[in-house]
């Protein structure tokens, strides 16, 4: 193993917001170094594997920004903090050129017009430091070491002074931070999830045993401190596990779930609820979206992953009829409540394998005007894109939270019967290299 000092020239940046430098004709990937930069850098050779930091910026950027985030240099999951607001915009609008300009022209994206204290749901794991001090905060990149966080500057204010309370509480109640390595402790996870328009606070305490000592008077030291929270929810996860969220849970106070209000729509969330995490942003995007397909009222209208049916209810007032299909089983009950809740009788929600269920829905000839899809980050299989096509719908519109497996199906599609017609970048994660981006396909009638 040996480091070095060198003087480098950024000559680019990557998708996950890295600059590239060249040493001897390798490419490096180095964070908080943007392109046209000089910068000393340290390199660590570590026999064929090498990486380098930033020690000292030579020259800078006009698009360099000093980060308003302490941890930036630590912590690792705002990548892009040193890049001005106009620098992250410009830097996801080519991300998304350089994979779909050749489907046509990428709209400019829809930024946020205030990028801090956005998330809706904060994440924190409980540790203990190397002084034996109880901490929480989150994983350093690619290590399960927890980087101590009081303050994080895209999360949600109320949450970080509920864990601090927590963290505090825990002292007194004699509570142990659970260590993965010796299984010993009991509390893992903090999980705080807010309505941004009701306000309500979900507080999920992740616990390595259903046995919980003292837990009455807990939740009555944690309201006094914060009369705001509206449920708090045992959750239990005794596995040995990266997975954050256990199988079973115990509501300690309250109904077990917020509401909040999307788009006109009042929307259950429960812990395990998968709710878009920026409220703001996501009126863009399903606006946009929904905007694209330009409903005349008697469509039929098909919500592929639809999860807790927040497309579904969205559209289902600009059109006959919409169904819904999850493979989440837990997802169709909260959308079918959700749909009551909000007093919807012209949307239906199955719990099937989305890929399956069109096969079956082209057997009946059932027609379909328009499918919503927005799969995971890892996007649709060849198995659902074949049915899609089978199913033939004049319009898809996708939405995703990963361009790259994005391009990929479109790329299947249009060799498959359709034609991009509409693309726009939504910057869905402001400080983050994630950018969302919504697609208008539409069929090639032959």
């Amino acid at each position: 193993m040996s480091n070095e000092q060198i003087k480098v020239n950024c000559i680019s940046i990557d998708e996950d917001g890295k600059g590239i430098i060249r040493i001897k004709g390798q490419e490096i990937h180095v964070p908080n170094l943007i392109p046209g930069e000089t910068a000393m850098v340290e390199v660590l050779r570590k026999k064929n594997f090498i990486t380098a930091k930033v020690l000292r910026i030579v020259e800078k950027s006009k698009d360099r920004v000093v980060p308003k985030c302490s941890y930036f240099h630590e912590c690792g999951a705002c990548q892009l903090q040193h890049l001005s607001n106009k620098g992250q915009a410009k830097f996801k609008q080519n991300s998304v050129e350089k994979l779909m300009s050749t489907y046509g022209k990428v709209s400019e994206i829809l930024s946020m017009e205030d990028p801090y204290f956005y998330r809706n749901k904060v994440h924190s794991t409980v540790a203990y430091d190397q002084k034996k001090k109880i901490i929480s905060g989150i994983y350093e990149e690619h290590t399960h070491r927890v980087i101590p966080i009081d303050q994080c500057i895209i999360q949600g204010k109320p949450a970080d002074d509920i864990i601090s309370s927590i963290r505090e509480l825990m002292k007194s109640f004699k509570m142990k931070p659970y260590n993965e390595n010796t299984e010993e402790g009991f509390l893992r996870h903090i999980l705080v999830k807010t309505g941004f328009v009701s306000k309500e606070v979900m507080v999920v305490l992740v616990v390595a045993s259903q046995v919980f000592p003292g837990k009455n008077n807990f939740v009555k030291a944690l309201l006094k401190e914060h009369p705001q929270i509206t449920t708090i929810v045992m959750n239990i996860n005794n596995r040995k596990t990266s997975v954050v969220l256990g199988i079973t849970e115990k509501v300690l106070f309250g109904k077990g779930y917020i509401e909040d209000t999307l788009c006109g729509c009042v929307f259950q969330i429960s812990p395990k609820s998968f709710y878009q995490i920026n409220p703001i942003q996501t009126e863009i995007l399903y606006g946009t979206a929904i905007e694209m397909a330009r409903l005349n009222g008697n469509e039929v209208v098909l919500d592929a992953y639809c999860g807790i049916g927040t497309i579904s209810l969205i559209v289902s007032s600009k059109v006959k009829h919409v169904i819904g299909v999850e493979l989440n089983k837990d997802a169709v009950s909260d959308a079918t409540r959700n749909a009551k809740r909000n007093k919807v009788t012209n949307t239906i929600f199955y719990n099937d394998d989305a890929g399956n269920f069109m096969i079956d829905l082209a057997a009946k000839k059932q027609n379909i005007d328009t499918v919503f899809m927005d799969p995971p980050r890892s996007g649709s299989d060849e198995k659902f894109l074949s049915s899609l096509v089978k199913l033939g719908p004049k319009k898809v519109i996708y939405i995703s939270c990963n361009p790259t497996t994005q391009e990929r199906d479109l790329s299947y599609l249009t060799k498959h019967g359709y034609k991009v017609t509409e693309i726009q970048p939504v910057d869905m994660f402001p400080q983050t290299f994630h950018v969302e981006c919504v697609v208008l396909l539409s069929r090639v009638d032959t």
